[in-house]
């Protein structure tokens, strides 16, 4: 599918060659920028699981994923218009030291932290509320 409209049955696309620059890959990839921390498929899934039950109880109801350069962060919401209620961060600098993995609340403390995510995420199984002072 493209914008372009569709050719008549015997007509030719004209291709615009003065565009056309040949790049080494080798030097590209070296080039740019690298790419950014992202979860895998199956931290997604152990996420997400925990995400269903507590949207399930109605505690969370939306979420944001943001994938940065030094770490992914999943964001959980009661509503879409606030600060996150708990910000759960892989951060890979930290895997040899205190773990890759943390959950932190909307005040920015470290709930948990540890180098296995499903450990890490065990800090949901206790009933955690959000009190307003």
């Amino acid at each position: 599918m493209t914008d372009q409209p569709d050719l008549r049955h015997g007509e030719s696309r004209s291709v615009d060659h003065s565009s056309s620059v040949v790049v080494d890959l080798r030097e590209y990839k070296q080039s740019k920028d690298p790419l950014p921390v992202t979860f895998h498929r199956r931290e997604l899934d152990a996420i997400l699981w925990i995400y269903g039950r507590m949207v399930g109880d109605g505690e969370w109801r939306d979420y944001a994923i943001d994938h940065l350069k030094d770490r992914a962060v999943f964001s959980v919401f009661k509503r879409s218009g606030e600060m996150p209620l708990f910000r759960i961060e892989k951060n890979p600098k930290l895997a040899a030291k205190q773990g890759a993995y943390s959950v932190i609340n909307t005040n920015g403390t470290i709930l948990k932290r540890g180098h296995e995510l499903n450990q890490v995420l065990k800090v949901f199984d206790k009933a955690l509320k959000l009190v307003d002072k």
